[in-house]
């Protein structure tokens, strides 16, 4: 089968917009969640968000184009655009019918959405804008990305909720694996800090209601009481072995195993048990023909709501065993939780750490839950011996889950 290897990445993040600066304030423990200055948000008892800063959208997309599209397309396109510079793929050197896009959202445009479902109600249908469909459907992402870049295979987009990054890059590792093309641009994108993001998921207790920021996300901590909302996006270039030694690309990493499933559980709760996710780590370690302990880290879900990050725990030792020495940790402490974004960052997050042999802190834990009994990266753990296999997990609601595993490239 084919080998598939990352050679472009790009990202737009609550700690950074491009891989240099996000990756360099991961490792720095830098947290990216503050109180939330897009709208007032008051009334929903929540504080705190992962918001994007200083993103200029004249100058990412373009304004013209910027008007086409909901703020997650902004994002998603942004993203890609920097992971295939990096890649430097080309029209030369890669025929528009290999070059392909699998980009997901969790919800897609919910700003607009939100925005003109208002001015519906206040001003009546006919003032609905034309481009209302285009801006917020979920697939627009992949879309755009693929008009931007001439992408001519397959071209489509995965909702799987917290999942959808992780399927995304997974399908797309699936498809130069099989053959069926030969450079992917994968990831996630969400722009959901928006009145009804918010005031949504609030609704649900899902979000935590901590004022101080320095609290509001702490994954495996026995405080723990919800997640913390963040925006932005995630893109890879995959591409295969052959075609990337062909034209001389720098290889970054390398995708060596997928696995998915559903728990068929419950709507939004994970199957308390972690059989659910522990069978999707399996799956990827059996495609990768690794031994749980060849595994150095995981990157784990860890959205630090109590009923996740107790079940991924029970997930990570029904794999790993309960005194394993596998490292974990969950960097939705510094970016908070960007739903389908979420695993496109984290993956970014992996392959930066297999790069430079360096884990970025589970930051903000100040006492592990003796629920949640895996071996949390603490500063004094985040330079380990040994650094070449990691997964990294997304849970989703509806039960879904996907987990991928990187090898260090040398």
């Amino acid at each position: 089968m084919t080998r598939v290897v990352i050679t472009g990445m790009g990202a737009v993040t609550p700690i950074g917009n491009d891989v240099t600066e996000y990756s360099d304030n991961l490792f720095q423990g830098k947290l990216g969640i503050a109180p939330i200055t897009k709208f007032d948000a008051t009334e929903t008892g929540v504080t705190n968000a992962g918001e994007v800063k200083d993103f200029d959208t004249t100058l990412r997309v373009g304004k013209k184009a910027a008007k086409r599209m909901d703020l997650f397309s902004q994002y998603a396109v942004d993203s890609a655009l920097q992971a295939v510079k990096q890649a430097q793929i080309t029209s030369e050197n890669t025929a528009s019918k290999d070059l392909g896009v699998i980009f997901s959202s969790g919800i897609g445009g919910l700003t607009t959405i939100q925005e003109q479902v208002i001015k519906m109600h206040e001003k009546g249908p006919k003032r609905v804008s034309p481009m209302f469909v285009p801006t917020s459907i979920v697939n627009m992402a992949a879309g755009n990305i693929a008009l931007r870049i001439g992408a001519k295979n397959i071209c489509t987009s995965i909702v799987t909720a917290c999942a959808s990054g992780t399927n995304a890059i997974g399908e797309a590792y699936r498809q130069i694996k099989e053959g069926r093309a030969k450079v992917m641009v994968a990831g996630g994108a969400e722009a959901s800090v928006n009145e009804i993001g918010i005031a949504g998921f609030a609704a649900l207790t899902a979000l935590s209601t901590q004022t101080d920021p320095q609290r509001a996300s702490i994954p495996f901590d026995k405080d723990r009481s919800g997640f913390v909302m963040g925006e932005g996006s995630g893109a890879l270039v995959l591409e295969s072995l052959e075609h990337a030694k062909a034209r001389g690309a720098k290889i970054l990493g390398e995708v060596v195993g997928y696995g998915s499933n559903c728990d068929a559980f419950h709507m939004t709760a994970p199957d308390p048990t972690g059989e659910g996710a522990a069978t999707a780590m399996q799956l990827a370690l059996a495609e990768a023909k690794i031994e749980p302990a060849q595994v150095d880290y995981i990157n784990a879900h860890g959205t630090a709501t109590k009923a996740n990050d107790a079940a991924e725990a029970k997930a990570i030792n029904l794999v790993f065993g309960e005194d394993s020495k596998v490292l974990v940790g969950s960097t939705k402490a510094m970016t908070g939780h960007l739903l389908g974004a979420a695993g496109a960052i984290e993956a970014i997050a992996v392959v930066a750490s297999l790069q430079k042999g360096q884990l970025p802190v589970n930051i903000g834990m100040t006492e592990q839950d003796k629920e949640c009994k895996v071996n949390v990266v603490t500063q004094a753990k985040a330079h380990p011996e040994k650094l070449e296999y990691a997964l990294s997990n997304s849970l989703g609601f509806g039960g879904h889950n996907a987990v991928l595993a990187f090898r260090k490239w040398s």
